[in-house]
């Protein structure tokens, strides 16, 4: 595989962690699906739109896994976040999986989960 997924995975954490929607908008794919810790489903101009009334104040991702196929990624990771959402602060741990693929104009990332770590 010639692209760095971990390049990907860290330039996609850096965008979202400063609410950059022009990056995040070129790193997503047309398609793309968040499915949330709580089971709620976001296309991407919902995903993008989030930033309105949401920013992160710091996010770290730990236990960064990847498994690499010929023309798609998945990367399985731990989340820490904080947040503040409508005025209101956040703190998260989630267990996150991405879906990387490759299209003709280069490699997006097509879905991502969340999951609830309990007691984490």
């Amino acid at each position: 595989m010639t692209v760095d997924i971990h390049r990907l995975h860290r330039a996609f954490e850096e965008a979202e962690s400063r609410g950059d929607t022009g990056a995040l908008d070129t790193l997503l794919a047309d398609d793309f699906r968040s499915i949330g810790e709580q089971g709620y489903v976001l296309d991407k101009a919902q995903w993008l739109g989030k930033f309105a009334d949401f920013a992160y104040t710091g996010v770290e991702s730990s236990d960064i896994e990847i498994a690499a196929y010929e023309h798609a990624a998945i990367v399985r990771c731990v989340q820490h976040s904080s947040s503040v959402w409508r005025g209101q602060p956040m703190e998260l741990t989630v267990r996150v999986s991405q879906t990387w693929v490759e299209q003709a104009g280069g490699w997006r990332l097509a879905g991502i989960q969340f999951s609830s770590l309990v007691g984490e």
